[in-house]
């Protein structure tokens, strides 16, 4: 990485003075002080209203306050606060694309992916509230954040199979009258720009039983990489020509020869990966009376990104000394064309709750309109040929185009509607508590990915005119001479609808005022028909043929079995039992006609995976400390994996068994009555058990005993802070927190195939400085302190570097490593009122 400017210098120097350099050698320790220190979160994961403590199997919080205290505005950076969670971060261009958490190793997709929209559900489940969507909004106005590791079908509408993370907003107070204001400035490193961020909050109480409550943001961060060789377009997005005058030229205005023989013109795209995310929620709270109540709220996002957030090895296999070859450094991308995207999110969501008195009914209706396009370079798999002897296309079908420029536009819409009803026994003095549900979800989901070659038109017309010899074997002018082409190439659509109804209920017998036995179950119902489009539809009027629909069904019923024991009044030990599930699908695979796949039937669907998970556990806590150890072993049987199919459709396909096992521990303690750290490590072991054999071909895809990807042996997350008074009604927080975790593999199968690539570890820090008052803060912070890469997927060198040079005039290099964001440091004020 680059060296950080003489501005970050000071800063960094700033954050380890106040956060490292005065805090005291000796500590006195109050236990009595102590005690009423730890903050006990209250989270809502039965339903009920509980502290994290009190909850029988593993389950971690993090408050609102905390997340804006350490300046924890995205999901990566949260996610790595918490012990155990896992996620690959590809940055804000693949925001809501792919969910990419991973909880207790159950992953089998590959680092790379994040680019189109997956087949196969998540492992982990999300909610915004109580709507099961997984849209990575801004962390902003958020009153906590909720992680249960584990299957959540008995308690939550939407299944899962490696846990649940649940967004909670804060909602309108009817008390009193509140607002707030914050805002931040940074700079990362490698980037010539600046990061700036503004929010404002606003809390208007009616009268006693109406209020409203509304925030609204904005992000706009400048990028930090570099994309070194990239065309320059005109407004149509094809390559100028390099006049040979020092001077770019419209191709649309140059002559036949210089369309057809000109390398075209480049330059340094700088700081690429910008960011601009536009935000919002507003929330109407009323209470008619004690035991009624509605809550009507809108959230809404804007995303606009520049580029991606990754970096090119090597350099693009040009000859020493030649003008066009490139040495890429730390924060450069070797792709010819940038990568913007954009992505919009809207969701209105209605929640009643009418205590009966034994019990209270919720329900829960909502609707999201999630949808999302990023462009991206694919020059790289058209123009040479893989490490393997594959590919070289553009050599066999479109030779002698003297400025490849393939593009690929890739998008995604989710429209869903979802509908719940819960009925959950009041708390009493009774033997049994009790809660029941009903989940019903209305989908329609489209994945889309459109190839398109901007100036093969233009070139191809001056073939024709001039029946210039570079023109042989390009087939559009060998077979279709002086037909306009349309520049789109390769058309690809999948259309989705899914249909679910489940219901779910758990009864808890307290058999003594220590002992507790809990059982669930969930039955679930649920339909996929999914068709779609494939085609070349290259030559003007040439149409792609659709897809038959193709239908599964699907019912079953899940088991859960839980006990807990008190060991004293503050501490517990507890053991669950419980079934997971993710529902299957239809794939979009053709039985007949031009691009019939062999052995269609057989993946016309994708099964369910389901996973029998085990957990024994303790947790409890002392004077000053609060504490969870557990143990996990889960079986996985037929694990989804999101490939393709021969032709190219993307499609979900099942192996046979893995299973994952590991050790959790998480610690949150004080030491003296001012020194508070939390600590998490978490040991996984995942691997597959038997040979993963792709259904289509019958080919091993990976082999017994391979690591599932993208699930470190290791993750340990480590979070200290230091308060000490530094005038009357003013503190002074130093902080520092540290994320590790051992190297990881970025495929299923690390022997054989070219997506093959061990990450490395990487160690992240983070310090700040906060000056406290009750209505202001001031906060000098500091993320990724030591500019780690952070490489937690990639393209790896052996599909996107190539033998014997670049082929066909494509002047790139892509292979990709997606890094952590680079060493940001900034400052934040926020002031309340």
């Amino acid at each position: 990485m680059k060296s950080p400017n003489p501005r970050q210098k000071l800063l960094v120097n700033a954050i380890a003075a106040a956060a490292m350099g005065y805090l005291p050698t000796s500590i006195a320790q109050n236990a009595e002080d102590i005690g009423s220190l730890l903050e006990e979160i209250v989270v809502t994961a039965t339903a009920r209203e509980q502290t994290v403590q009190e909850i029988p199997y593993n389950i971690s919080a993090i408050s609102g306050a905390d997340i804006a205290a350490s300046q924890i505005t995205g999901e990566a950076d949260l996610l790595r606060s918490i012990a155990g969670v896992g996620v690959i971060d590809r940055g804000d261009r693949n925001a809501g694309t792919v969910n990419s958490i991973i909880i207790r190793g159950l992953n089998v997709d590959n680092g790379s992916s994040g680019d189109n929209a997956s087949n196969a559900v998540a492992a982990v489940s999300t909610y915004v509230d109580n709507t099961p969507l997984y849209a990575r909004f801004v962390l902003k106005d958020i009153q906590r954040v909720e992680v249960l590791r584990g299957p959540q079908g008995t308690l939550y509408g939407s299944g899962s199979l490696g846990g649940t993370v649940r967004y909670i907003s804060n909602k309108p107070n009817t008390e009193e009258f509140e607002g707030s204001v914050s805002a931040s400035y940074g700079e990362v490193n490698g980037s010539g720009g600046h990061n700036q961020t503004l929010d404002m909050m606003l809390n208007v109480p009616i009268n006693d039983q109406l209020a409203i409550r509304g925030h609204i943001g904005k992000v706009d961060n400048d990028g930090s990489i570099d994309y070194i060789n990239a065309y320059q377009l005109n407004e149509f997005g094809e390559p100028l020509l390099d006049d040979g005058n020092g001077n770019c030229l419209d191709p649309r205005q140059a002559s036949d020869q210089q369309v057809l023989h000109n390398v075209g013109c480049f330059t340094n795209r700088e700081d690429a990966d910008t960011v601009e995310l536009d935000y919002g929620r507003v929330a109407l709270q009323y209470e008619p009376s004690e035991s009624l109540s509605f809550l009507l709220a809108y959230q809404t996002q804007r995303d606009k990104v520049g580029g991606r957030r990754a970096i090119t090895l090597g350099d693009n296999n040009q000859p020493e000394g030649s003008p066009l070859r490139f040495e890429y450094g730390d924060d450069d991308i070797g792709l010819v064309l940038t990568e913007p995207s954009s992505r919009d999110v809207d969701m209105l969501a209605l929640d009643v709750e009418w205590d009966l008195g034994f019990a209270t009914l919720t329900s829960n209706t909502s609707r999201y309109d999630h949808e999302g396009v990023g462009e991206r370079d694919n020059g790289g798999l058209w123009t040479s040929v893989n490490s393997d002897g594959r590919g070289d296309w553009a050599s066999i079908l479109y030779p002698g185009w003297a400025r490849p420029a393939h593009r690929t536009v890739a998008g995604f819409k989710d429209e869903t509607f979802v509908q719940e009803f819960r009925l959950v026994s009041n708390s009493s003095d009774g033997a049994f508590d009790w809660l029941a549900g009903v989940f019903y979800l209305d989908q329609e989901k489209q994945a889309y990915s459109d190839s398109f070659n901007p100036g093969m038109n233009n070139w191809s017309q001056a073939c024709a005119r001039t029946n210039d010899p570079i023109c042989a074997g390009f087939w559009p002018y060998l077979f279709a001479a002086g037909v306009p082409l349309s520049e789109n190439d390769f058309e690809y659509e999948r259309n989705e609808t899914f249909e679910e109804l489940a219901v779910y209920g758990e009864v808890t017998w307290h058999l003594s005022q220590k002992l507790r036995v809990t059982g669930g179950l969930r039955w679930f119902d649920n339909e996929s028909v999914a068709d779609g489009v494939m085609g070349f539809p290259l030559l003007e009027g040439d149409s792609s043929p659709v897809v038959q629909a193709n239908v599964d069904e699907d019912s079953g019923v899940l088991l859960k079995v839980n006990a807990s024991y008190d060991l004293s009044e503050t501490a517990m030990v507890y053991g669950t039992i419980s079934e997971g599930y993710r529902r299957g699908g239809a794939n979009s695979i053709p039985a007949d006609g031009p691009f019939a796949e062999p052995n269609a039937e057989a993946v016309s669907a994708y099964e369910r995976d389901t996973v029998l998970n085990y957990e024994f556990g303790v947790k409890g806590r002392t004077d000053s400390l609060a504490y969870t150890l557990s143990a996990f072993y889960i079986d996985w049987n037929d694990p989804q994996i999101n490939t393709a199919s021969t032709f190219g459709f993307l499609m979900a396909d099942n192996g046979d068994s893995a299973h994952t096992l590991g050790l959790e521990v998480e610690l949150d303690g004080y030491i003296g009555n001012s020194l508070h750290y939390r600590f998490g490590y978490t040991w996984t072991e995942a691997e597959l058990d038997s040979d993963f054999v792709g259904t289509q071909l019958g080919n091993v895809i990976a082999e017994k005993g391979e690591r599932l990807p993208g699930s470190a042996e290791h993750v340990l997350s480590l979070g200290i802070d230091y308060t000490w008074p530094v005038a009357e009604g003013m503190d002074l927080v130093a902080q520092a927190n540290g994320y590790y975790q051992s190297d990881s593999e970025n495929y299923i199968d690390n022997d054989n195939d070219p997506f093959s690539q061990t990450h490395d570890g990487f160690m992240l820090w983070g310090a700040s400085a906060s000056l406290v008052t009750e209505q202001w803060s001031l906060v000098l912070y500091g993320k990724n302190l030591g500019n780690e890469e952070a490489t937690g997927g990639s393209w790896p060198e052996s599909v996107r570097t190539y033998d014997n040079g670049t082929f066909e005039g494509w002047y790139g290099n892509a292979n990709l490593q997606f890094i952590a964001q680079p060493r940001t440091i900034g400052l934040s004020a926020a002031y309340k009122f």
